[in-house]
């Protein structure tokens, strides 16, 4: 199993409820939803490297 490093995260309610909304729909935690928009947009940016992430 891969080690995890814990962030903490402040959004504005309907921010959290529209994540919350979005994970469901996606059959995700709010956790493994928010990590996945967060990898896909730093690929994208190309800060982080097609393999890590996985």
């Amino acid at each position: 199993m891969a080690r995890t490093a814990a962030i903490s995260l402040r959004v504005e309610p309907a921010v959290k409820e529209a994540l919350e909304a979005a994970a469901k729909a996606d059959e995700r935690t709010m956790a493994q939803y928010v990590e996945r928009l967060l990898i896909a947009h730093l690929r994208d940016k190309q800060l982080l490297p097609p393999s890590a992430g996985e």
